[in-house]
C-alpha cells in the first residue's frame, strides 16, 4: 500500500490539501479519545445538549476511530476559512458569518472526496472516510491532537494566526503518516471577554458551553414553535446562528477573508431588512436559501426568530 516513507506522503497530502484550499492540515495517531470520552459523558449528563438528542447517539464512534474506518491509522484534521470580506448592513437581522455563502456541508465534502481520490491515486488503494461536523466525529479534538491549536474558553478552536473564523473538517484513514505534536498551550489566559459578552450565560466556565442557553442552538436547533421566553431579551438581533463570542475574542483580529468562491455571501443575506425577511414567502425562502445554511431551520423557524427578535 505504502511505497514511500511516511513522511513524504504526509508533505504529499498537506501540499494537495493546501491546492484544494484548505488554510491548514494536522495529522494525529489514530487512537482512542479517553479523556475527551470523560468530559463529553460528564457534559452530556449535565443535560448542555439541551433537546440535541443525536449527540447522545454512537458514544464509541465519536470516541473511537477504528470504529469509523476498521484499521485507522492517522487522523487528518483540515482547516477551511470562511471570514467574509463583506459585512451585513446594520439594519438587518445578524446572521452567523459562517451562512453568508453556501452551505459548508456541501463545499467541504466535496473537497474530502477530492482528497481522498488524490491520496488513492498517488499513495495506494487506502482506506478512508470524510466528516464534516454532522458525523459522530470529535473533530476539535483531533484538531487540538493534530497540533492546529487549542480550545478557547468559548468551546471553539482557536489559532493564533487566524482566530477561529473556520470550519473543521476530519478524514479517518488506514494509512500510516507522520503525526504532529499535540497542541499543549492554553493562550487565553485570563482573558474571559467571550464569557463576559455572552447574553444568555451559555459559557458556564473555561471551554464549557451550555448548548441549551446558545444563541446559536436557539434559533437553529431548536424545534419548539418558540423560543423560551427568559431569552426574548437576550438574543441581542440574533436571527440564525451567533458570533458574538467569536467577534469579541481578541484573537480574531488576525482572521483574513477567505479566498473560497462559494462564501462568497448571499446578496439578501448582507441586505435583507427585518421587514423583508417577515415578508418573505414560503417558496421564495425554498429557492433563495436552497444551498445555504440558512434553509436548516427552515422558513417556519425563521420566522419564529423574527418574531422573537422583534420582541
Amino acid at each position: 500500500m505504502q511505497l514511500l516513507p511516511a513522511h513524504k506522503n504526509t508533505e504529499t497530502i498537506k501540499r494537495e490539501a493546501a491546492r484544494l484550499g484548505f488554510m491548514s492540515c494536522g495529522i494525529a495517531v489514530a487512537k482512542q479519545l479517553d479523556e475527551d470520552a470523560r468530559r463529553l459523558e460528564q457534559w452530556l449528563n449535565k443535560g448542555y445538549q439541551g433537546t440535541m438528542q443525536y449527540m447522545e447517539n454512537h458514544f464509541d464512534l465519536r470516541i473511537d476511530p477504528s470504529k469509523l474506518v476498521p484499521g485507522a491509522k492517522s487522523v487528518i484534521t483540515l482547516l477551511l476559512n470562511y471570514f467574509p470580506s463583506e459585512q451585513q448592513q446594520t439594519n438587518t437581522p445578524h446572521i452567523a458569518k459562517y451562512a453568508y455563502g453556501t452551505d459548508y456541508h456541501y463545499v467541504i465534502k466535496d473537497k474530502l472526496n477530492e482528497l481522498l481520490a488524490f491520496i488513492k491515486a498517488n499513495i495506494g488503494e487506502v482506506s478512508g472516510r470524510g466528516f464534516v461536523d454532522s458525523a459522530p466525529v470529535l473533530e476539535r479534538s483531533w484538531a487540538v491532537n493534530s497540533g492546529l491549536g487549542w480550545i478557547g474558553k468559548n468551546g471553539n478552536l482557536l489559532t493564533k494566526n487566524n482566530g477561529s473564523y473556520f470550519f473543521i473538517a476530519t478524514l479517518i484513514t488506514d494509512l500510516q503518516l507522520e503525526a504532529d505534536v499535540p497542541f499543549a498551550t492554553d493562550h487565553c489566559g485570563s482573558c474571559t471577554r467571550c464569557i463576559d459578552a455572552c447574553p444568555t450565560d451559555a459559557i458556564v466556565d473555561a471551554a464549557t458551553v451550555d448548548a441549551s442557553r446558545c444563541i446559536s442552538y436557539l434559533t437553529i436547533e431548536l424545534k419548539d414553535a418558540m423560543i423560551p421566553s427568559e431569552f426574548h431579551s437576550k438574543m441581542d438581533g440574533w436571527m440564525f446562528g451567533c458570533d458574538i463570542c467569536q467577534d469579541v475574542c481578541p484573537w480574531n483580529r488576525f482572521a483574513k477573508p477567505n479566498t473560497e468562491p462559494a462564501f462568497a455571501p448571499i446578496h439578501e443575506v448582507l441586505n435583507l431588512s427585518l421587514a423583508e425577511w417577515e415578508e418573505m414567502s414560503e417558496d421564495k425562502f425554498r429557492k433563495l436559501f436552497k444551498n445555504s445554511a440558512i434553509s436548516r431551520p427552515k422558513w417556519k423557524g425563521i420566522q419564529r426568530n423574527i418574531l422573537t427578535v422583534k420582541q
